[in-house]
């Protein structure tokens, strides 16, 4: 049997499936003072008489990580970076207590200065004075050869609880962006270590041995103790199992626009013909540019249980939550509540919805009906407004698949999937609205939970090779040795996927479906004088993102006992 928990800043949901689909499904409260609570209550729930030893495989996708950044509640973290001679790496500051010190390695991997020892030391007492526990450490070109992080952790890593390294945090060369996504990961590092240990003692107490997996912004997993040194890598787990949960369903000759409508935010994505699009270089949030791999999604602050307003007589929905809504006792009045009104929506207090909108209508000057009715088409309209407006952004770039690049390909979206609570009322509205083939997905309520539950293990790694310093490195993969002169591509691309294997196998990927393939692979002579001395090596291969082998119509057959799991 196999667990998916999305953990939302709503809700947590919960799934069980087994060789005839789903089991059941659950929704409980999330409460973020109190994790462990949360997790144990939906694992008591959706394991209910079910023998723990036949639990195979548990994965989850969250958004606290995510919330924490959006709404400034990360704790304060040291930096500290050396660059060398170039810009100025104050153009690149993070944060309070950034930290530039002097030391510096070429491009080739070769040390230009070296680390100042004392110049280390004073730097992590100033720190160390402002109550910081977690820094994170990054040099310009740290993937091409990490002395001097090394260098740097081996002097202050006994002052603190947790040192990032900017070589294992990403292998690529970009310099700003790696110190950005360093900076991210030692910022989340305590919120989802609480979060781990939460979920970890929720599952012993249940008697739940099997590995915990986490799922990743770019829509694949890895066991949840290695994400511990990766945290950053949860940053958008969340709207990356809204993608997951919808895969199956998308038409493989179509582009697919993808809305999960949530109680907090809805998340919205695009499939190129079934395949997830990426994000060109990494997560972008507010300032921070990363190179955190992510699916390509775009959450917007209007969801069911959005504050509504009315403010100079006009509707404001969203972008804030300030509970559930009044039906389900909340202080404020939602689209959830409007739904209430306009009677499509049972089980909650209806009275209490009724109540919450008379002073919107009276400000309005409607009846209570039109003012539900005029909430509900403004959060659908919100949401397709934005949603063409995140194809158009799409559209003036190349386009990124989890394949390949699609140089001058044109979305154009003609099919809507939705899910997420209150799919099939948005998706009804939503096509009044004008949308053509608009579809709910089936289970729709707890999809995010199954697209976590049914993704597969992913990872990628980098390998630079220098032949003429017969010198090759995979920084974040703490490999590095020595090469002969005539050390080709074919043997860097080979020596690639054997590194990427061990590493997919260390995450938790099925060693009989891992599907690799290779993302760049570049050598560059280099010349001195009048002579070629050697070549300079880029390799970068992925395991691709998906559902797991043969689990696919588990999504698309629900409950049905004709499922892909008889099949296996």
């Amino acid at each position: 049997m196999i667990i998916g928990l999305d953990v939302g800043g709503t809700h947590t949901d919960v799934v069980l499936i087994n060789s005839h689909g789903i089991v059941s499904e659950i929704k409980v409260p999330t409460d973020s003072a109190d994790l462990f609570s949360t997790v144990l209550t939906g694992l008591e729930s959706i394991t209910q008489d079910v023998d723990p030893s036949e639990i195979k495989r548990v994965v989850l996708s969250t958004t606290l990580t995510t919330n924490a950044i959006v709404e400034n509640k990360v704790p304060e973290v040291g930096m500290i970076v050396a660059s060398g001679p170039g810009i100025d790496p104050e153009y690149f500051r993070t944060n309070r207590n950034y930290f530039p010190v002097g030391g510096s390695i070429d491009h080739r991997g070769r040390e230009v200065a070296p680390i100042d020892g004392k110049e280390i030391k004073t730097v992590a007492q100033k720190i160390q004075s402002q109550g910081i526990r977690h820094v994170g450490i990054v040099g310009k070109f740290s993937v091409r050869n990490p002395a001097h992080e090394n260098q740097i952790q081996a002097l202050i890593e006994s002052d603190f609880e947790k040192v990032f390294l900017g070589h294992q945090i990403s292998g690529h060369l970009n310099f700003p962006r790696r110190i950005s996504t360093t900076f991210l990961n030692a910022s989340v590092y305590p919120i989802h270590n609480e979060f781990f240990k939460a979920v970890d003692n929720s599952l012993k107490e249940k008697g739940i041995a099997t590995a915990i997996r986490i799922l990743k912004a770019d829509g694949g997993n890895m066991r949840f103790e290695s994400s511990v040194d990766v945290p950053g890598q949860t940053i958008l787990s969340g709207p990356a199992a809204s993608v997951m949960g919808a895969v199956a369903y998308a038409k493989p000759d179509i582009d697919t626009l993808v809305l999960d409508i949530g109680g907090t935010t809805t998340d919205m994505t695009i499939l190129r013909h079934a395949v997830p699009i990426l994000a060109p270089l990494g997560i972008e949030m507010g300032p921070y540019k990363t190179l955190i791999r992510s699916l390509n999604t775009r959450s917007i602050g209007v969801g069911g249980d959005s504050q509504v307003t009315v403010s100079s007589g006009k509707i404001e929905i969203g972008p804030h939550r300030l509970g559930p809504a009044m039906a389900f006792g909340g202080p404020v009045f939602t689209p959830t509540d409007a739904l209430f009104v306009l009677g499509k929506m049972n089980g909650g207090d209806g009275n209490m919805s009724h109540q919450g909108i008379m002073p919107l209508a009276s400000q309005l000057g409607m009846s209570v009906e039109q003012t539900a009715e005029k909430i509900f088409t403004q959060a659908s309209e919100a949401i397709l407004l934005e949603a063409q407006d995140m194809v158009t952004r799409l559209n003036r770039k190349p386009v990124y698949t989890i394949h390949e690049i699609q140089e001058g390909v044109q979305i154009n979206p003609v099919e809507i999937l939705v899910l997420g609570g209150p799919a099939p009322f948005f998706a009804e509205r939503i096509q009044a609205l004008g949308a053509q083939n608009v579809r709910v997905v089936p289970s729709w309520s707890v999809a995010n939970a199954m697209g976590s539950a049914l993704a597969r293990t992913t990872c990628e790694v980098s390998l630079f090779a220098d032949t003429a310093a017969c010198h090759i490195v995979s920084p974040s993969e703490d490999y590095q040795g020595c090469i002969q002169a005539d050390f080709d591509q074919a043997a860097a691309v080979q020596m690639t996927f054997d590194l990427l294997r061990k590493k997919a196998l260390k995450r938790g990927a099925d060693p009989e479906h891992l599907e690799m393939e290779l993302l760049e692979s570049h050598a560059f002579n280099m010349v001195r004088g009048f002579q070629t001395i050697g070549k300079n090596m880029r390799v970068r291969a992925q395991v691709k993102p998906g559902l797991i082998q043969g689990f696919a119509d588990i999504l698309k057959l629900g409950s049905s006992p004709d499922s892909a799991f008889d099949r296996i």
